[in-house]
């Protein structure tokens, strides 16, 4: 552990792994140190099943109705990928895809009314959804059409809209759409998660639903994929991609101190000894006097042994609530996968729910999903404080990632990854800088 570091990175988080593999492939000397002895942290999938019962303290372990827990890998955060987005566009450049295999996740459902609705995936599901009337739907086509057509580019694709000026909501106004498609538009396209938004400028949400598109485009059944053995797969890969190019790691080792000297990160030290360093990635339990709190998320793991209801009995998908439909401000979420991507026993499925806390009462505020999971075999619930750091790291060359949101995609993680890349280099993250160099470590 001792020695000089350009790099020492704290947690084996997401976020942290695609950082140090970053940081590792731009030729920079890593040390990679975690105080569990798994990687992933607050995003680890548990395996086996028998764990997951230990971490949410439950007595007596699984029944033996729920098959072997070798069988079980649970994710903790539940997160799909999107098909176009961020997160594969990091793993194709910097080929950590050959450590992996994923799975297209089987629909996008939205719900409505107490009821639940695939949301539509070309112009033939638009026209016969029950989501719409058929007025609604002729609008809902040529809004659809307009975002196609879109190119910032060509101002005559702009159809009359001040992109400098027009605000969402006056985008969904001059196409006449009602309350439930701006709801699923925003929330199921767009993928917000409350409607701050719509009072927003409409660039950006163009640009994600354009985003869901191309993503939906790929495949054909829903825009999302998810890894065989679940989400603590990709923590893993990085890791291994930094491992490649020379990063150290040591899991179950603990940090007694960050060590300073005029303001400014020199090393961490750990059991006595110090390893130096230039700059130190971390999350934020490794720093808890640099953090604030945001907020809550409560989540809630639920084994069943069916698929959801009304879904077509796929074996993977995400539900969205949206705020509006259970008087809320913030949406719902459901991710669902099963025994076909080897996270479960045969015939078992997980789901895992989960919104952003609003009230002193948050499981209440979570029922509406779990309504849709009945009957529940297992439920495991954790109610999760959410952080941000205070610190930029400019002068102290720490530099913390944000907790885990509620949202249901990689899209803000990859966003924090940036803005951290962006601030410890100084420069803006490129794609391109992450791809692997042709060098001998590959034969």
């Amino acid at each position: 552990m001792e020695g000089e570091y350009d790099v020492i990175v704290l947690g084996t988080g997401l976020k942290e792994c695609i950082l140090s593999g970053i940081m590792s492939v731009n030729e920079k000397k890593v040390l990679h140190m975690d105080r569990n002895p798994y990687y992933g942290g607050e995003s680890a999938s548990i395996t086996p099943l028998e764990e997951l019962y230990k971490h949410f303290e439950l007595q007596g372990g699984p029944p033996e109705s729920m098959g072997s827990g070798r069988d079980w890998n649970v994710d903790l955060i539940p997160k799909f990928l999107l098909a176009s987005g961020q997160l594969v566009n990091m793993l194709m450049y910097t080929e950590v895809t050959n450590y992996l295999e994923f799975k297209v996740v089987e629909g996008s459902f939205v719900y409505k009314g107490g009821e639940i609705y695939k949301v539509p995936s070309t112009e033939t599901e638009a026209l016969s959804s029950g989501l719409m009337g058929m007025l609604e739907k002729k609008q809902f086509r040529k809004f659809l059409t307009f975002v196609s057509n879109f190119n910032e580019d060509e101002p005559r694709s702009f159809e009359g809209i001040d992109l400098q000026n027009t605000i969402m909501r006056e985008v969904y106004k001059k196409f006449n759409l009602g309350q439930d498609v701006i709801d699923f538009t925003g929330h199921a396209l767009a993928r917000y998660h409350t409607d701050d938004y719509l009072d927003q400028l409409c660039l950006e949400t163009i640009h994600r639903i354009k985003l869901y598109s191309r993503s939906l485009g790929q495949y054909g059944q829903s825009p999302y994929l998810y890894p065989l053995y679940g989400l603590g797969e990709l923590p893993q890969g990085f890791a291994r991609l930094s491992a490649i190019y020379g990063g150290i790691y040591m899991l179950n080792v603990p940090v007694d101190d960050i060590i300073m000297e005029n303001g400014r990160v020199v090393g961490v030290k750990s059991k006595g000894k110090v390893a130096r360093c230039k700059q130190l990635i971390c999350d934020p339990s490794y720093i808890p006097n640099k953090i604030r709190k945001t907020g809550q998320v409560i989540r809630v793991i639920c084994i069943l042994s069916h698929s959801i209801r009304n879904t077509n009995d796929v074996k993977s998908c995400q539900v969205i609530i949206p705020q509006n439909q259970v008087n809320r401000k913030s949406d719902i979420y459901v991710c669902m996968i099963s025994y076909t991507h080897n996270v479960a026993a045969q015939g078992k499925y997980i789901a895992i729910a989960s919104t952003t806390v609003e009230t002193a009462e948050p499981e209440k505020e979570i029922e509406p999903a779990l309504s849709i999971l009945e009957p529940i075999d297992q439920k495991f619930v954790t109610i999760s404080d959410l952080y941000e750091p205070t610190d930029d790291g400019l002068e102290s060359q720490i530099f913390c990632s944000s907790s885990y949101d509620a949202t249901t995609d990689f899209e803000t993680t990859c966003n924090d990854i940036k803005d951290i890349y962006k601030r410890m280099t100084g420069t803006d993250f490129n794609f391109e800088k992450m791809r692997r160099k042709n060098n001998d470590v590959f034969g």
